[in-house]
C-alpha cells in the first residue's frame, strides 16, 4: 500500500473544501472497496479525508411523510433492516442482504455503494498491463480474455467489465435521486443518470465530479399497490457477487392487469441495467409467464456475449421470468 496522510472532517462543507483543494485525496467512508483497491495498489490516493462523523447517517420520511431519504452514509445494514425500507421498499432490503457478508454490511455505506468499482480480475491486477480503466489507452483484456463473469449489454471495445453492486440495482427500478454536494453548491441526479456506460472513456464511471460527496439518495414514494422482489443468481450462495440479478417492481390491477412494471439487471453491464423495453412490453398485459418470457426475450435483444459468459444471455432471460413471475405471486 501506499504512504497516505489522513484527516477527518465533522461537516460536508469542509470536507468538500479539503477535497476540492487536495490532489490525489479521496474520501473514507465504510472503505470496504476502497481500502481493498489501496492494498492491491489499484487506488493510490495520497490523502484519506474521513468523512465519518458526518451526519450523513440517518435513514428518514422526507418532508412530504411519503419518500424516504437515505442519507449518504447510512450503513448497509441499517438499510435494510430500517422499518420504513422494509415495508415501503422491501426489494432494496432484499437486495442489500443479498450482497456482501454481514460485517462488510455493517460497514459498507450507501454512498460507498453508488461508488463500488468492477470487479473486474484484470482491473484489480496492477501487473497485467491492458486494462482500460487503470491505463486509459491500453486495451481491455477481459476482451479475448477469460471473461465469464463480464457484460453482455452495454459494453464496448474498451471495456466489458460490469457493476457489482446489488444495492443500485434495487435503487434504478426504485428511480432514485442521488443527492450530492460540491464547491459549486449542492445539486441531485436521477439515479439512471448517475452511472455512466463505458463508451471510449470506461475510467469515468460515473457522473460524480471528483470533488463532490454524496450527502442522500431519496426515494420516492411507490402507490400501495406495488410489489417487488429481487432475485440473484451466483455461483455459491453466500459472498458472491451476481452472474445476473433481477430487481422486479409491478403495479398490477384488481383486474389481474400490469400498470407499471419496473426491471432492473445487475452482473450484466458496466451499470445497473434498465429494461425499458420489457417494461414497455407488460404494461397493459396480464400477468402470467408467456408476457413475461416476451419481456425476457425483449430485454435481452441486444445482448451480445463472449468466448465465455454467453449463457448468461439465457441464464438472464429466465432470471427475469423467475422474478416476475415471484412479484406476481404477491398480488
Amino acid at each position: 500500500m501506499n504512504p497516505f496522510t489522513y484527516s477527518r472532517q465533522s461537516a460536508a462543507a469542509p470536507a468538500v473544501a479539503e477535497l476540492a483543494a487536495t490532489p490525489h485525496a479521496k474520501l473514507l467512508g465504510g472503505g470496504t472497496n476502497l481500502v481493498d483497491l489501496m492494498k492491491m495498489g489499484v487506488e493510490t490516493p495520497e490523502r484519506l479525508i474521513d468523512i465519518n462523523r458526518l451526519p450523513l447517517a440517518a435513514v428518514e420520511e422526507l418532508p412530504d411523510g411519503k419518500g424516504v431519504r437515505l442519507g449518504g452514509l447510512a450503513r448497509n445494514s441499517e438499510v435494510a433492516e430500517n422499518a420504513l425500507v422494509k415495508e415501503r421498499y422491501p426489494v432494496l432490503a432484499e437486495a442489500i442482504l443479498a450482497g456482501a457478508s454481514p460485517q462488510l454490511r455493517n460497514r459498507a455505506t450507501t454512498g460507498g455503494n453508488l461508488l463500488q468499482r468492477t470487479r473486474c480480475p484484470y482491473f484489480y491486477d496492477p501487473d497485467f498491463p491492458a486494462c482500460n480503466k487503470r491505463n486509459p489507452g491500453s486495451g481491455c483484456g477481459a476482451l479475448h480474455g477469460f471473461n465469464r463473469v463480464h457484460a453482455i449489454l452495454g459494453h464496448s471495445e474498451q471495456c466489458i467489465a460490469t457493476h457489482p453492486s446489488d444495492m443500485c440495482v434495487a435503487l434504478a427500478t426504485l428511480e432514485a435521486v442521488v443527492r450530492v454536494s460540491g464547491p459549486k453548491g449542492d445539486r441531485e441526479m436521477a439515479f439512471q443518470d448517475f452511472h455512466r456506460l463505458p463508451g471510449d472513456t470506461p475510467q469515468h464511471e460515473t457522473n460524480l465530479e471528483p470533488d463532490e460527496l454524496i450527502t442522500a439518495v431519496d426515494l420516492p414514494a411507490l402507490p400501495a399497490t406495488v410489489r417487488s422482489h429481487y432475485l440473484k443468481i451466483r455461483d455459491r450462495e453466500s459472498y458472491a457477487f451476481a452472474l445476473v440479478s433481477v430487481a422486479a417492481v409491478l403495479d398490477v390491477g384488481p383486474d389481474g392487469k400490469i400498470k407499471t412494471a419496473r426491471i432492473a439487471l445487475g452482473g450484466v453491464a458496466h451499470k445497473p441495467w434498465r429494461a425499458t423495453q420489457a417494461e414497455e412490453l407488460l404494461a397493459g398485459k396480464s400477468v402470467g409467464t408467456e408476457p413475461f418470457r416476451a419481456a425476457a426475450n425483449a430485454a435481452l435483444a441486444e445482448a451480445k456475449g463472449f468466448q465465455y459468459n454467453t449463457f448468461k444471455i439465457e441464464l438472464a432471460r429466465r432470471t427475469i421470468v423467475r422474478a416476475l413471475n415471484t412479484v406476481a405471486g404477491k398480488v
